[in-house]
């Protein structure tokens, strides 16, 4: 198959979503509290359809096992999610397992490493990313305490941010961004913190305090993030990170550029401006709000226009 295989999203509410995913990427959103958009998902709990082709209609966890040609992946399950937030208000303070306690404790889901590239920001907006906490006992007094601002780092962001946030770090997205998440393919969350919020029924939503306590990395660990970046034609490819769960790329296009594919699928998000993917004859546009899989061995290709996209693969 050498053609994109573009990607229908699924939209889910959330008790801190908006309409910024409409105002921003033009979606039709179900209402305005949506909250995620998951762009590029075979999770049980909301999958992607191909919205072209010969797999048009398919949800992606069917077109990864009926076709696993067009993946190539070592995974038994797609492994990567990608989802773009609206953080209309305040997330929950929260932590992810790694994939040794997911395993064990969510029936067999994936851990959850996840990363942020931050694509909107009102001035002043920060994130939680991490905690000051020096021993497990520590950890457990503050939370019992409720000394929140103590406990809880917070960074500041802008636009053009990008953070990674390993299994086991707490992290919480505040209220005013947007950001595009590439994660592994879970959505296993442990609440360590709600701002003592109410559901639609006026009941505080679960903690899950216990779990969260164990998975949670103490002290905090940051791993530096190093940058790399190429340019060729009219392409500049920045490496945000890559390891074995993910690597994540911002691709930003002015002209013309000649590229080449993986031996793997590879993921684009369009997150700018808009284009064509020219391919043996043929040509795909492309623009903003665009999700498309590129299948494993697609030939050789050239992009024209201007885009800035999120790239990201195995």
């Amino acid at each position: 198959m050498n053609q994109p295989i573009f990607l229908a999203p699924v939209f889910q509410e959330r008790i801190w979503g908006g309409t910024k995913l409409k105002q921003l990427f033009g979606y039709e959103i179900p209402n305005d509290r949506t909250g995620e958009c998951w762009a590029v998902s075979a999770h049980p709990n909301g999958q992607s359809v191909v919205k072209n082709g010969p797999y048009q209609g398919m949800p992606l966890g069917e077109l990864w096992s009926s076709h696993p040609e067009l993946f190539r992946s070592n995974s038994t399950v797609f492994p990567l999610l990608t989802k773009i937030l609206d953080a209309s208000d305040d997330l929950s303070v929260q932590v992810h397992p790694d994939d040794e306690y997911a395993d064990k404790h969510e029936n067999g889901e994936l851990g959850k490493t996840e990363c942020w590239y931050i694509v909107d920001a009102e001035p002043g907006s920060v994130i939680i990313y991490g905690h000051e906490a020096k021993s497990k006992e520590q950890l457990v007094q503050m939370i019992q305490d409720g000394q929140w601002d103590d406990l809880l780092t917070q960074v500041p962001v802008k636009p053009g941010d990008f953070f990674y946030v390993p299994s086991g770090t707490i992290h919480a997205l505040g209220k005013g961004i947007v950001v595009l998440e590439t994660q592994q393919s879970s959505d296993t969350t442990y609440r360590v913190y709600d701002y003592d919020r109410k559901d639609k029924e006026g009941n505080l939503r679960d903690l899950h305090l216990e779990k969260a306590i164990d998975v949670t990395t103490i002290p905090q660990a940051y791993e530096p993030v190093t940058y790399s970046s190429k340019e060729t034609d009219g392409l500049s490819v920045t490496t945000f990170v890559s390891n074995s769960f993910f690597t994540v790329e911002k691709w930003n296009l002015s002209g013309t550029a000649k590229c080449s594919s993986n031996e793997k699928y590879t993921i684009y998000s369009v997150l700018e401006g808009e284009g064509l993917l020219h391919s043996q004859g043929q040509a795909f546009p492309l623009t903003k709000g665009d999700h498309f899989i590129l299948p494993a061995g697609f030939r050789p290709f050239e992009l024209e226009g201007s885009l800035m996209m999120i790239v990201s693969h195995e």
